[in-house]
């Protein structure tokens, strides 16, 4: 079993927005990665962005580049 670890997640409204959010993030060289929608976050899509838990300045910059808004943008262990 995989040690679980504080992660900075990023639930989006929509797959579109988890996708284009995905691609806009990996042309800008930023670290994190799709993972599926934790449980402990509801969301209207089942895909989330995970970060690493201090880099919330940093998604917040990239989401506003990308022109996307999150649903959720919260700290949890994943």
């Amino acid at each position: 079993m995989r040690k679980k670890e504080k992660r900075l997640i990023a639930a989006f409204y929509t797959t579109h927005d988890a996708m284009a959010f995905e691609e806009f993030c990996q042309e800008a060289g930023a670290e994190g990665r799709l993972i599926p929608l934790p449980r402990e976050i509801s969301a209207g899509c089942g895909l989330a962005w995970s970060a690493p838990p201090d880099g919330e300045g940093k998604v917040r910059e990239l989401l506003q580049s990308a022109g996307i808004t999150a649903q959720h943008l919260t700290v949890l262990e994943v």
